[in-house]
């Protein structure tokens, strides 16, 4: 008589018996209960930069080491600005990662321009080789994608884009406060766009912001959402775009006071929670790192991440075959239940805006998609990726102690899940 599994999913106990949620973000403080109250009370609708928007962005600017920090209401808005005062323009074509947020490349198609995708390395990063082979007269530049926080290989990107005349630009939504050789990301491109949505490292509720050292730039991110009282005031008299501070581009994508303090209030313990999240990333890549069709990532010593996410790499060769849905509802049932797979973070070869655009964009009804076979790693690092939360604070250790305690324990009788 064979003896009784030790999987909860088989009948065994869980391993952990704490009801969730178990991850939360942000961490909401009485101080930033009082920021947005007060700001409540004080004034919500800023048109200018003032208040509570100037404090945020000057943080934001000298944390970044940049010279000019422009607000959005979202990080998608970031990125349509960006692109728009870099100067992309109808017919232009952007290199963006395969493997991301639609929103990285979305905005693209609102301009009029080409978002050409490049398939990824092993590691989930932008494959420079397969970048080469599609560049063309019309590329204009090259997007750095710093996905679940872990900051892209910046030497390599800044090289190549200099050997081919490209501009930089960086998509750093999940890497707020990662460093590459001690510079932040976010500083090394032309400009960078960031999201300040709920969950990631510096969270606004809803909200964006685009860095850049770029005056110019600058002045056009204004222009594209900020019009009128703030344009005005910041875009002097003289210069060839002052006559259209009052109209600017007729968009309006300036965050809310309320998102702004909150973000604002939030930024003061940004650094704290990402010194947490590195010792708490460390510890769970310890307790992993020799187990089974597990594997955990290895930045190299001179990156520091922002762990938006844990990203594991999910090997079912390892496991006698077991796929990846399976060994995800046995670590459910283990009681982690915050370890998920990756949604809408994805191979963008997957969704079908980026075939057939023109049911949506009459303009690109002569837009030919990417092949079927295309972008075989964007989809293979997807498909494997498993991703865990980081959490931050000393007390919650035991909880990322229990979470590599329920993936060692199904890795360890992964074979009474395929019988």
């Amino acid at each position: 008589m064979t003896s009784p599994s030790p999987l909860a999913l088989l009948g065994g106990p869980p391993v952990i018996d704490v009801p969730g949620p178990h991850f939360a973000w942000p961490p909401i403080e009485d101080n930033d209960v009082e920021a947005v109250t007060g700001q409540l009370m004080s004034a919500v609708s800023i048109p200018d930069r003032s208040g509570v928007i100037a404090e945020l962005e000057d943080a934001l600017a000298s944390f970044l080491g940049v010279r000019h920090v422009v607000t959005t209401c979202t990080g998608t808005a970031a990125l349509h600005s960006m692109y728009t005062a870099a100067g992309i323009a109808p017919g232009d074509e952007v290199i963006v990662p395969a493997l991301t947020f639609h929103a990285t490349a979305t905005p693209l198609f609102h301009l009029g321009a080409r978002p050409v995708l490049a398939d990824v390395d092993t590691r989930g990063q932008l494959d420079l080789d397969d970048a080469a082979h599609r560049i063309t007269a019309r590329t204009k530049a090259v997007v750095a994608v710093h996905l679940w926080g872990l900051p892209e290989n910046m030497d390599a990107l800044t090289a190549f884009c200099a050997r081919h005349d490209l501009m930089l630009l960086e998509d750093g939504s999940h890497a707020h406060g990662a460093t590459w050789r001690g510079q932040p990301v976010g500083s090394f491109g032309r400009a960078a766009a960031f999201s300040m949505n709920g969950p990631k490292p510096l969270s606004a509720g809803e909200g964006g912001f685009v860095a850049t050292d770029d005056t110019e730039l600058y002045y056009r991110v204004l222009l594209h959402g900020q019009y009128n009282k703030r344009c005005r005031r910041e875009i002097p008299t003289g210069h060839p775009l002052a006559p259209y501070a009052v109209t600017g581009m007729g968009l309006k994508l300036r965050i809310h006071p309320l998102a702004a303090a909150l973000a604002n209030a939030q930024f003061p313990r940004l650094q704290g929670c990402l010194d947490g999240r590195e010792a708490v990333a460390a510890r769970m890549r310890q307790a992993l790192r020799d187990v089974p069709g597990i594997g955990v990532p290895h930045p190299p010593a001179h990156a520091r991440p922002a762990w938006y996410a844990l990203p594991l790499r999910y090997d079912p060769d390892q496991l006698a075959g077991l796929p990846v849905e399976r060994f995800i509802e046995a670590v459910h049932a283990e009681g982690a239940s915050e370890i998920d797979l990756p949604g809408s973070t994805r191979a963008l070869g997957d969704h079908q805006l980026f075939h057939t655009p023109g049911a949506l964009m009459p303009g690109y009804a002569d837009h030919q998609g990417p092949a079927a076979d295309s972008f075989t790693n964007a989809r293979r690092v997807h498909g494997s990726t498993v991703k865990l939360p980081v959490w931050h604070r000393d007390q919650d250790r035991y909880l990322a102690d229990a979470y590599t305690t329920a993936i060692i324990k199904v890795a360890e009788h992964h074979k009474e899940l395929v019988k």
